[in-house]
């Protein structure tokens, strides 16, 4: 998001001790085994659960602060530094955590003391803008051998390059592509554009494969980069398959379903999201993105497949082997923009393997896991028509019967401010727009989305906890509004000054360029009532919402007096422990919450010195539980910025 939510009058620093504990008796810690994180979600199929219970509803309570680390990686130097998001998630492996920094660092920290042990600087280019700034993590491959590289840290930067560094020196592994990186940029029909091409999130690790997708700026026009997924050799970073979402030709069973002159310049469709592996099918899971540009389709009449689609590929080879379009002809930017969750659904005695995907618009959808066959209901529904010259909406949009944020269309009687002003304010810009429920299409009028672009559910996607048949999730729900503008007027309207907190965007290509924003009052606040963000406990055996709360509050981001509001908009996700605890950040202000994964009540939170937009971790050295966050805040959302990584553990004799 571009625009604050909030006047940034008031926002202070704190420490992570800032908050007060009361301190029970010290907790003994056995000499256990160390329990590792070695995923990005913790396995392979991205459940964000630990088995670990030491922490635990009657002691959580005693949390403190363990250590802190500071990267250093601030954005000083990049133009695009002010849009910096620390959203990492580290690994703990061997005793050692591994961490990546939105410009290329990569960290190795002693796991009981957060002290370094090694650093390697990728030398992120500086001579552009990138259309994201941040980095999600790092992947681990081990070959089962000792010596050298034999276990390596796979990398990607934001300038399309794929690193494999030694995870106990830091050092290159040459033998790795050209002295241990690979170019990312070949094969991908780069434009002029630096910086529109970039890689956010982690790779997956499938035997001896190391798979990537890409983040691709995908409204700057229609022939944009390939939007390709590629897996690589783990040791030589020779390339070992390729695959692209939109059908370049007829020998694809797709092709007849888009336009040939469409096939050939649309780009985009890519997978910014983590990849997820089943390693027992050999299946990798693919979240696609939206073709390009995302408010317009003029030039990709038909539905777009396989853009904003679950698609399963065989891992060895890169075959589809199945493909579930959630969104049909994007007009919304409604990427699908989470990681798949692999799970089991236990139904009449039987277990159902099933991939479980967030998305944007708030709806979660639960598919068998070798098919895409629906587990709980898809209707596909008659949606409305676009206004705009020349675009053919598609007529129908799958619904799924797990809907978490409101799909109604905004009326006056919705608008909501703190004061008088500020709801009228509210009513008229309701009144001024077009908005016929979740898939209004865009045009010149200008339209509201709600949910918008940034969710729903976004990134952090969900956590599983299977035992208690529990999905745990966190959406925002706030309006949105985009407008489009004829292509000649956008520089225009751009120069006016008439809309200073709008993001533009030309969609070279097609008729109309866009401009879109927050729907707020006068004060910076969502013109709809709170709560703008919530945390859902999902049963996972009836695909019912067991329980729903607000996220966070507005104490870091509001001035006083209206800083109690709850529940405000979120990036990042939950993690969920075997002891019964969910932990998250992702709200937007500056604190890690602890919350009951059966009734969803909140038990603790933690003060953090930044915005913790990022997903927490757990693991277990040398007897002692801590729970990892990074706190870096995030540029577009305002939040309080930093550079931080924080643990917390229970106190006690070691």
């Amino acid at each position: 998001m571009s625009k604050r939510l909030f006047p940034a009058a008031c926002k202070r620093l704190l420490s992570a001790s800032g908050l007060a504990i009361a301190l029970a008796a010290p907790v003994s810690f056995a000499n256990s085994p160390d329990a590792e994180w070695t995923h990005y979600g913790n396995d392979a199929g991205g459940s964000r659960y630990s088995p670990l219970e030491q922490i635990n509803r009657n002691n959580v309570a005693q949390l403190k602060q363990a250590w802190v680390y500071r990267t250093g990686d601030l954005g000083e130097g990049f133009p695009s530094g002010h849009r910096m998001a620390f959203e990492a998630t580290p690994l703990f492996v061997d005793g050692l955590l591994y961490l990546s920094t939105p410009y290329g660092q990569i960290h190795a920290l002693d796991g009981e003391s957060g002290a370094q042990v090694w650093q390697f600087d990728t030398n992120t280019a500086q001579d552009r803008h990138y259309s994201e700034n941040t980095s999600r993590g790092v992947s681990l491959w081990r070959s089962g051998a000792e010596g050298f590289c034999e276990r390596r840290i796979l990398f990607a930067t934001l300038d399309g390059r794929l690193l494999a560094l030694d995870a106990g020196t830091g050092r290159l592994c040459e033998s790795f592509g050209k002295k241990g990186i690979v170019d990312l940029n070949a094969d991908v029909r780069r434009t002029d554009e630096k910086g529109g091409y970039v890689v956010t999130s982690p790779p997956a690790i499938r035997g001896d494969l190391v798979i990537t997708g890409s983040a691709i700026g995908d409204n700057r026009g229609v022939e944009l980069e390939l939007g390709i997924v590629r897996a690589f050799d783990a040791r030589s970073g020779q390339l070992v398959w390729s695959w692209d979402p939109i059908p370049r030709g007829p020998e694809n069973p797709a092709y007849g379903e888009w336009a040939p002159e469409s096939a050939a310049i649309t780009g985009a469709a890519n997978a910014w999201a983590p990849l997820s592996v089943d390693e027992a099918r050999g299946l990798v899971f693919i979240p696609t993105g939206s073709a390009s540009p995302d408010f317009s389709g003029h030039r990709r009449p038909g539905s777009n497949r396989h853009a904003n689609s679950v698609v399963a590929l065989k891992a060895e080879t890169g075959e589809l082997l199945w493909a579930r379009q959630l969104v049909h002809h994007d007009l919304w930017d409604f990427d699908v923009p989470a990681q798949p969750v692999l799970s089991e659904v236990e139904r009449d005695g039987e277990s159902i393997p099933v991939v479980i995907q967030a998305t944007k618009m708030g709806m979660l959808y639960v598919l068998h896991r070798e098919s895409g066959e629906a587990i709980f209901p898809i209707e596909e529904r008659p949606v409305p028509a676009s206004r705009t010259a020349g675009e053919e909406a598609w007529p129908t949009q799958p619904f799924s019967s797990i809907a978490l944020v409101p799909q109604h269309p905004l009326r006056a009687e919705h608008a909501w401010g703190l004061t008088f002003i500020d709801r009228m304010h509210c009513e008229r810009q309701i009144e001024k727009y077009v908005s016929e429920g979740i898939f209004t299409p865009p045009s010149e009028q200008g339209s509201i989305l709600f949910p918008g672009y940034a969710g729903g559910s976004n990134w952090g996607s969900v956590a599983v906890d299977e035992q208690r048949q529990i999905v745990v999730a966190n959406t925002s729900q706030i309006p949105f509004l985009v407008q489009l503008i004829p292509s000649d007027k956008v520089q225009e309207v751009r120069d006016s000054g008439d809309y200073p907190d709008s993001e533009f965007a030309r969609q070279r290509g097609t008729p109309y360029g866009m401009r879109r924003e927050l729907l707020t009052s006068f004060a910076g606040i969502p013109c709809t009532a709170p709560p703008w963000g919530s945390l859902h406990g999902i049963d996972l055996k009836t695909g019912k919402i067991a329980w729903t709360v607000p996220l966070g509050t507005t104490e870091d981001i509001a001035p006083w007096p209206f800083k109690n509001i709850q529940g405000v908009p979120n990036l990042g996700g939950p993690l969920v422990t075997a002891s019964g605890l969910v932990f998250i950040g992702a709200a937007a202000d500056d604190y890690l919450r602890v919350f009951d994964v059966n009734s969803g009540e909140e038990l603790l939170k933690l003060r953090l010195p930044a915005g913790g937009q990022a997903t927490p971790m757990t693991y277990r050295h040398q007897g002692k539980q801590y729970v990892v966050i990074a706190a870096g805040g995030h540029g577009g959302m305002g939040t309080t910025r930093g550079d931080f990584l924080v643990a917390f553990a229970l106190p006690g004799s070691e």
